[in-house]
């Protein structure tokens, strides 16, 4: 990752960068950064990252596997982009990657300059908000070159509505 101080971004030119899992924060989340690029002319991504461990079988089986989980993915991120379309009236750039999740989001955000906001939300349960917050905002937050935005799990759509 360089050191060098990046330039402002323009204000019609902002990524909003939403992680994809199967939780309800997350379409929070995703619902937030949708909003936020549309009020502010931007645009959202998605980064959908498919974990390898699962794949540890005969290399036939693992094939077939890695095809299904990868269908799987693209059925999820065609859900989402309807909403994205929906909230900010524009398709999401897409990545799709296949390892660690934290590992995944820290080279994306390091690979990609566009992306100028990471965008997660938070788990309302008792467990925290989250092990990817929890490694984003401590172990990793000096490798970050971007905000990060937070967005608490459990909001409402009115609530959504106030702060977007």
């Amino acid at each position: 990752m360089s050191d060098a101080p990046t330039a402002p971004i323009p204000k019609g030119n902002r990524t909003f960068l939403v992680v994809v899992d199967e939780t309800e924060e997350m379409q929070v989340a995703l619902r937030y950064a949708s909003r936020r690029a549309k009020a502010t002319g931007g645009r959202v991504a998605l980064l959908y990252v498919i974990d390898p461990s699962e794949f540890e079988h005969f290399m036939g089986v693992r094939e077939i596997m890695r095809e299904e989980k990868r269908q799987e993915a693209e059925e999820t991120i065609k859900k989402l982009a309807d909403v994205i379309v929906g909230d900010a009236g524009q398709i999401p750039v897409v990545y799709m990657r296949e390892g660690n999740r934290r590992d995944e989001l820290l080279k994306i955000l390091d690979e990609e300059p566009a992306i100028s906001i990471l965008v997660l939300g938070a788990g309302t349960g008792p467990e925290g908000p989250g092990p990817l917050i929890s490694h984003m905002i401590g172990k990793a937050a000096g490798k970050v070159r971007v905000p990060i935005t937070i967005v608490p799990g459990n909001l409402t759509q009115e609530q959504l509505d106030a702060v977007t």
